[in-house]
């Protein structure tokens, strides 16, 4: 492995055309959380984090994605959800529930919005209720789910392996 050297801050891999996706966080309880979203954001390429409440991204934890990143602030989720379906994009939740299916066997519409749920509370019943789909990250120990900054990054990366070119 001598011939292998670390490589730090290599150029953005192109992309043939812009990321649709759309990550859409509700109110947060540690914009710690809402700045590493949109850093992990920033890394995949994705373009536009919506966030609500007081959500504010913390210029030293998400680092260059808080100048690259559209970031909307809304009182709430399911107005801007409504109009981005009827936009054309696929609600997709990600929270573990009755009808959630495993992130390992969905496939992600180009046009999607990722729905993130709240730390403590997860995703909203009222943003539930209006998701087209609800996948989950599979946990095999405990705790019982991953931290949601954490699985937000997960389902960017999925969404990223199965759109690799944008």
């Amino acid at each position: 492995m001598a011939d292998v050297l670390q490589e730090r801050h290599k150029p953005a891999w192109p992309l043939d055309r812009p990321r649709e996706l759309i990550v859409a966080l509700p109110p947060m309880r540690s914009n710690v959380n809402v700045s590493r979203v949109a850093r992990a954001a920033g890394c995949f390429g994705v373009r536009r984090l919506i966030c609500c409440g007081a959500a504010r991204v913390i210029g030293r934890i998400a680092r260059d994605a808080a100048e690259t990143l559209e970031i909307e602030i809304h009182r709430t989720l399911p107005p801007v959800l409504r109009r981005l379906r009827d936009e054309g994009y696929q609600i997709v939740a990600l929270e573990q529930s009755k009808k959630s299916v495993s992130i390992f066997e969905f496939a992600f519409e180009r046009r999607t919005v990722l729905a993130v749920g709240n730390e403590r509370t997860g995703v909203e019943e009222e943003v539930l209720r209006l998701a087209d789909r609800a996948i989950e990250i599979p946990v095999y120990g405990r705790p019982y789910a991953h931290n949601a900054a954490t699985a937000a990054a997960m389902a960017m990366y999925e969404y990223c392996r199965q759109f690799p070119r944008g």
